[in-house]
């Protein structure tokens, strides 16, 4: 039991925080927001999905964040002819003392850190075996159930859907990822400096700065720190005016999609608000916070209907427009 004040407990947060993010930064250039993005959810206990074209560092950033962090890594490549027990683990045949029995052999998912890079090049029969992994923190197999070590944390990458060979993650998938964020491509001087850090003979040293006690213990802060009725009520406002049946969503959300947020994506929106209310050195949530976490919480939670997909439309737009409903 933890006897020291939400005051210094914050401050420890906010020092962990910075002290993270600055190790990754060694390593990672013109990422800052995303960095920043990828360590709320870690520091939430919730899953990451980075989207962007090959070539932009979304592994890279994975593997320095894993570097940063004291915590087993495992990294999986998803490829077409991936099966479930490639991820999950499976029963295999062991002789001992001349007795032959089965033995569960325990697969890339027991780890703190999983990277599961190009998640969607694999078939959904393969995509389907994190589910459980992702929500429950176990693994059933041969209706035995393993448990996962904690924290676990899944950081998954993908390439745009309309590339050659991908397949779109279920909606039950996507709803288990706390954040979705979009990786784009670095300005003039990013790329000069990524050439700098990389093209040389030496490369900047990551030391691990955090084990995985003081990720969960900053959880532990976070859910502490209180947010006001008014500022709650906003927060649910802004999720049901994502559901086009809400009387008081805006036309564009009625118009434009079928399915809007699930009650997860209230639980992700909380947990990063609060992270965002302490790194600004405050120790309650505020309105700024709440809407500066709404589109990475939700964008991928949004079912677009047909006319939304006929017309392009972009989920960030409407969970803007959510947003301003909501005031």
């Amino acid at each position: 039991m933890r006897t020291e004040s939400i005051e210094t407990r914050a401050n420890e947060f906010t020092i962990a925080f910075k002290k993270i993010t600055e190790e990754v930064g060694k390593f990672i250039v013109g990422q800052d927001d995303i960095i920043e993005n990828v360590l709320i959810a870690v520091c939430c206990g919730g899953h990451v999905l980075l989207e962007g074209v090959p070539g932009l560092g979304k592994t890279a950033l994975v593997n320095t964040l894993a570097q940063a962090l004291d915590l087993k890594f495992n990294r999986i490549q998803f490829t077409p002819d991936l099966l479930p027990s490639d991820v999950v683990g499976t029963q295999v045949l062991q002789e001992t003392d001349g007795h032959r029995g089965l033995k569960f052999q325990h697969g890339p998912v027991f780890c703190n850190i999983l990277l599961a890079d190009e998640i969607n090049r694999a078939t959904p029969k393969t995509q389907a075996a994190l589910l459980e992994t992702m929500q429950e923190k176990r693994v059933t197999v041969a209706n035995e159930t393993h448990a996962i070590g904690q924290p676990f944390f899944v950081l998954a990458t993908q390439n745009p859907i309309e590339n050659d060979g991908t397949y779109p993650l279920p909606e039950a998938q996507l709803d288990r990822f706390f954040y979705k964020l979009t990786v784009d491509l670095p300005g003039h001087d990013d790329f000069s400096e990524i050439l700098n850090r990389t093209g040389g003979n030496s490369q900047p040293e990551i030391r691990a700065v955090a084990n995985g006690a003081e990720i969960i213990r900053l959880g532990e802060t976070l859910r502490e720190i209180p947010i006001a009725p008014e500022i709650q009520d906003h927060l649910v406002r802004v999720v049901r005016n994502t559901h086009p049946q809400n009387d008081s969503a805006p036309s564009k959300v009625k118009n434009y999609l079928r399915h809007g947020a699930s009650p997860r994506a209230a639980q992700a929106m909380l947990s990063a608000a609060r992270v965002r209310a302490l790194l600004d050195g405050r120790f309650h949530v505020a309105r700024e916070d709440v809407d500066a976490v709404a589109i990475p919480a939700m964008r991928h939670r949004l079912i677009l209907s047909f006319e939304g997909e006929a017309e392009g439309i972009v989920s960030d737009d409407l969970v803007k427009s959510a947003i301003r409903a909501a005031y």
